[in-house]
């Protein structure tokens, strides 16, 4: 059994799931988004975008979430609904929260936190607190490296993980012989899918093979993803090309995408300053971080509290985020 070390830090609650040392799993999951799936609340139908096919409806608090299928309901009409996948963010601005109506209008009940989600997996989970940075030490920061730049070493290659709009890519490359490559690439490709939690439609460059080389690496290739990626996932058999399309439940954000979406690395930031020293410091980040940070007071006074000291906020536009500091 998996257990899984969960952290709740100043905006939001961070997870690994762990096999003995290795992580198998990385989780977050932000207080600024939460409308998680599951999420049951009232609504009004405000825009119908499709007749008979999609919309867009306002929750009380004014969150509006992409309907569908449509209720049988004119617009301004008040229904039911349920989340069925978180926003996702993209370079514009985020997709909408997606829902599905219900056939009564409930009370607004949140949907599953991530540690129910956790331990509804089978995890044993084990909350962290105190001064040892068990997260740190298990592996986090490595794990959100791999997730920032995509990619991932393995032996005798490399796979390079990049989000789209439309799909995760996930580029094979090495100077292994094609048919050596594509093969070690098998496990750490499952393995990667599962650790960075990819979702969707996954769009997969193995070296091009022909014959029963092809037909024989279709057949690792399934034989991988069910011994390392739990849970339903569906895999085309591998083209002349070498392309594959695996596909996952789309439910929300990737940690690839998470890492990629405005505020995560001052969150980061803010975590390093709530958990190591204690007493008054400085945080030194860009400007567009401290920006981020400084707009949201709340946060700032919970790592006060954790910490047990004044945080103050520098920008330095020298620095690259990578760089931003506690000091």
């Amino acid at each position: 059994m998996a257990e899984a070390l969960l952290e709740a830090a100043p905006g939001a609650v961070r997870a690994l799931v762990l096999q003995g040392d290795t992580v198998l799993e990385a989780h977050l999951e932000r207080e600024d988004q939460p409308l998680r799936p599951g999420h049951r609340a009232p609504a009004h139908l405000t825009k119908i975008l499709v007749p008979g096919l999609r919309a867009v409806a306002t929750l009380a608090g004014g969150a509006e979430v992409l309907l569908s299928p449509l209720p049988k309901a004119p617009e301004g009409s008040r229904i039911g609904l349920e989340i069925t996948r978180s926003a996702l963010p993209e370079a514009d601005r985020p997709r909408l929260p997606r829902a599905r109506p219900l056939g009564e209008i409930p009370p607004e009940t949140p949907g599953p936190s991530l540690e129910a989600r956790l331990r509804a997996a089978g995890h044993t989970v084990r909350p962290v607190t105190g001064p040892h940075d068990a997260l740190e030490a298990a592996g986090w920061s490595e794990t959100v490296n791999e997730a920032t730049t995509g990619q991932i070493p393995f032996a005798g290659g490399l796979l390079t993980v990049t989000p789209t709009p439309a799909m995760i890519t996930i580029d094979i490359d090495g100077d292994r012989a094609a048919e050596l490559l594509a093969h070690s690439a098998l496990v750490p490709l499952a393995k990667a899918i599962r650790r960075l939690d990819l979702q969707g439609s996954i769009a997969v460059d193995f070296p091009s093979l022909k014959g029963q080389a092809r037909k024989a690496l279709d057949e690792a290739l399934s034989a991988a993803l069910k011994a390392h990626l739990p849970g339903p996932h569906e895999a085309t058999s591998i083209n002349g090309f070498g392309l594959v399309q695996i596909v996952r439940p789309r439910t929300r954000p990737s940690l690839v995408e998470a890492v990629r979406t405005p505020g995560f690395h001052a969150l980061e930031l803010l975590r390093r300053a709530a958990r190591h020293g204690h007493g008054p410091a400085t945080l030194h980040a860009p400007p567009a971080l401290i920006q981020w940070l400084a707009a949201r007071p709340a946060l700032i006074e919970a790592a006060e509290r954790q910490r047990g000291g004044s945080l103050a906020l520098r920008p330095d536009a020298s620095l690259a985020t990578s760089a931003a500091h506690v000091s």
